[in-house]
């Protein structure tokens, strides 16, 4: 990461959501004892069911009957798929996304299941799952941090993940110095996710190093709320026999 990092006015804006809720808006699904909030502050030790007081839960039965329908949709899908807020908390993950990165290891604030951006930006074992980790995943990252941050840098979520950026000399550089650098040599599309190709390790045999088209989407009722789902088409996983028999034939002409 040290060649790499970002000034605020060299990406492509993305628009600032205008919520007032950073962390998980809609939490239809308790929280884990003790899990941290997308804020960085420790929740409650509390395992009861989130109830219609819940701030961001919506209030309209028929939004909060959509929520859920739409919540079901996305657990229905095969691919990794995950609802993210404005501070990439997760508001809902599915299940082929719990399976993705169950193997990681525990971590006081950068969990993929609580915060995406923590995970890629802080886990130490992000790149065991997110191949290519650097220029794949965390530059691109830490450019929609960026613009997010130069847009709301009072939002408390973006605000606590720019200090421990700070307490990282090597990413800090990367974040202030590099990163312009970077969207000027691959470009302001690399910086978005929606239609990039990029490649992940998964914990299945089956399908081991692989790569997936990452499809964004922000329907308008979710948009309401700042929310939008990012899915992870996976592609299917070529036999290593297979890959080798045609490079060979690639190389060495038939007689």
């Amino acid at each position: 990461m040290a060649e790499e990092s970002v000034a605020k006015d060299s990406v492509t804006k993305v628009p600032a959501a205008h919520v007032p809720v950073v962390g998980r808006p809609f939490a239809l699904v308790p929280e884990r004892p003790g899990q941290q909030t997308a804020a960085g502050e420790r929740a409650a030790d509390d395992t009861t069911a989130a109830t219609n007081d819940t701030p961001g839960l919506p209030d309209d039965p028929e939004l909060r009957a959509y929520v859920h329908d739409y919540f079901a949709m996305t657990d229905a899908l095969p691919f990794p798929s995950v609802v993210l807020d404005p501070g990439w908390g997760v508001a809902h993950a599915n299940p082929a996304y719990d399976a993705l990165f169950g193997g990681v290891g525990p971590h006081p604030t950068a969990m993929p299941d609580h915060n995406f951006l923590r995970f890629v930006l802080f886990h130490p074992e992000a790149a065991s799952v997110l191949a290519e980790h650097e220029t794949g995943w965390c530059l691109p990252l830490l450019a929609q941090f960026a613009e997010a941050f130069a847009d709301d840098e009072s939002a408390p979520g973006l605000r606590d993940i720019r200090r421990e950026i700070a307490d990282d000399p090597i990413m800090d550089a990367a974040f202030r110095l590099g990163l312009p650098h970077w969207v000027r040599s691959v470009g302001e599309a690399a910086v978005h996710h929606d239609g990039a190709v990029r490649q992940v390790r998964h914990p299945d045999p089956e399908r081991g190093r692989t790569s997936c088209r990452l499809v964004v989407e922000s329907p308008r009722t979710l948009r309401k709320f700042g929310l939008r789902r990012l899915t992870l088409v996976l592609r299917e996983s070529e036999p290593a026999a297979a890959r080798r028999g045609r490079a060979h034939l690639s190389v060495v002409p038939s007689r």
